[in-house]
């Protein structure tokens, strides 16, 4: 299948099988920020907006981007350097395995003007796992980008 999209403000046309997952896709391209964490959508690792709207990568289907607009990490880096350098001084970052569907997440929750509390900012993150830190200074990065 021809599908023609925008991912990370480049202009692509793509033979694909239209039931492949956009994040093999994507990371064909060479765009690495999403990543394979669990494959059921759970974990939220291979986060990317796509037409706008957060979603997970690994239950999005080739077929289903045909005309969209995706942004990953790489595609919105200057628009979440507050957010990445929040999580960096925070030291919300371990491994970084989940690092980018976190910054991703937050980025999204602070442009949307969420609510500067603790409890807020957790029920936002809900959704995307950290094996690493504990979740606190991920929350702390969070409340801090919104100052």
């Amino acid at each position: 299948m021809q599908i023609r999209c925008n991912i990370n403000h480049k202009e692509y046309n793509l033979e694909v099988e239209a039931t492949s997952r956009v994040l093999d896709v994507i990371r064909e391209l060479g765009i690495t920020s999403p990543k394979e964490g669990c494959g059921e959508g759970e974990c939220g690792a291979c986060s990317i907006f796509f037409n706008g709207k957060l979603v997970n990568s690994c239950l999005l289907l080739a077929g289903q981007i045909q005309n969209a607009k995706i942004l990953t990490l790489e595609g919105l880096y200057e628009e979440t350097k507050i957010v990445r350098e929040n999580f960096e001084t925070t030291g919300a970052i371990q491994c970084g395995f989940c690092t980018s569907g976190f910054v991703l997440r937050s980025y999204d929750y602070v442009k949307e003007s969420g609510v500067k509390d603790e409890q807020s900012v957790k029920d936002a993150l809900d959704g995307n796992l950290c094996r690493c830190t504990g979740y606190q200074k991920i929350v702390d990065a969070v409340i801090k980008s919104m100052a």
